[in-house]
């Protein structure tokens, strides 16, 4: 017990208006006075060392991706089709077998189409469900249509968008143990995957033949309670980060930042390939290679992105500029990928992950200073 205890009491007592001051002083300097909410405004990201982070890339296989995600996905999967349901049970059964332990929902929906009304199917691939704040990793997993007359030919949409979904596959498996760890570690800050049905016009782009799963999605998590007894707060206000990736696997790309909101996270990205250059991380990678270009203008295209930056989300945009050239071609094929870009931009993501998430990978103990 505090000595003198009542006496002091007593002496609040008295005063109720200081006591309040005391006790709004004691909060503000506990929680900084920010919302939860603007938390991500201030969210600072740690520096991997060269250790981590070759520890931290040791586990990811561009070939092994090859076999296990990216083929599977190499098929016509428009919405409604038998690919489209195959995609999505890969997918599901890929990220449940990892030992992070992943909590996937399904967002299921049928809305209007040209042709008629067509089902959808969203996948939302949460690390930590209970964790207040997201880094939002996405893409999207349908096929552009192609009508009957093109029967003969499938559109692999290899670029659009098989490789990004492979990528965020590769990332969950290699990052498996470092993100269960952050999982234990980190109870308000978590990772979140969502794969987007429907992206593709299945007539001719208009803004109701287009972004079919992730207007649904968006408007969804704008309505949803986060965390779930919350009454003033949404989903949508848990993302701190929403990363978009569209029309990656081709020779060559290029990205330029297109909001200044995110220039900071974009030029990270930057950050960490002149890092990973520097390291001999990067297979053919000369000096005049360069993939993250913060100063380059470049045009805003309108893509998943749009449903959730049109309510407030911030966003980086990942899409190379400019499009592929194979981009709506039948030749948005495996044979046409590039397998060195993508595996050097598997490992910017994976750090970039890392990093933003505060997550230290184990680093093995080297048997040379072993006593």
């Amino acid at each position: 017990m505090w000595k003198g205890g009542t006496t002091s009491m007593s002496w609040l007592s008295t005063m109720p208006s200081f006591y309040s001051v005391i006790i709004g002083v004691t909060f503000i300097f506990h929680t900084n006075g920010i919302p939860w909410t603007e938390e991500k405004l201030q969210h600072r990201a740690v520096t991997l060392t060269e250790d981590e982070i070759r520890a931290a890339l040791s586990h990811t296989d561009l070939e092994q991706m090859w076999q296990r995600d990216l083929r599977p996905l190499l098929v016509t999967r428009y919405p409604g089709s038998a690919g489209n349901q195959a995609v999505q049970n890969h997918i599901k059964t890929t990220l449940g077998s990892l030992g992070a332990g992943w909590e996937v929902m399904e967002d299921k929906f049928v809305s209007q189409t040209p042709y008629g009304q067509l089902p959808f199917t969203n996948l939302i691939a949460t690390l930590d469900p209970s964790a207040k704040r997201r880094l939002v990793l996405a893409c999207h997993f349908d096929s552009k249509y192609y009508p009957p007359q093109w029967h003969g030919r499938e559109f692999q949409g290899a670029t659009d968008s098989a490789v990004p979904c492979a990528m965020m596959l590769e990332l969950a498996r290699a990052l498996d143990e470092e993100l269960k760890a952050q999982k234990d570690s980190s109870p308000d800050l978590t990772l979140q995957m969502l794969f987007f049905d429907g992206e593709e016009a299945l007539f001719q782009w208009t803004p109701t033949d287009s972004l079919y799963g992730s207007r649904h999605l968006a408007k969804k998590m704008e309505a949803t309670p986060h965390p779930a007894e919350a009454t003033n707060t949404n989903q949508l206000q848990g993302i701190d980060l929403f990363v978009l990736m569209d029309l990656i696997g081709a020779p060559s790309p290029t990205f330029g930042s297109q909001f200044q909101d995110t220039s900071s996270w974009f030029t990270r990205l930057q950050s960490i390939e002149k890092r990973l250059h520097s390291m001999n991380q990067l297979a053919e990678h000369p000096n005049s290679v360069q993939y993250f270009w913060p100063d380059r203008h470049v045009g805003r295209v309108i893509d998943d992105h749009v449903p959730f930056l049109n309510r407030g989300v911030r966003v980086l945009h990942l899409i190379p500029s400019p499009f592929p050239s194979v981009w709506h071609t039948f030749d948005d094929n495996e044979e046409n990928l590039d397998r060195t870009a993508i595996q050097n931009l598997n490992k910017i993501l994976q750090v970039f992950a890392l990093e933003y998430l505060n997550a230290r990978p184990a680093v093995p103990s080297d048997p040379q200073n072993a006593p």
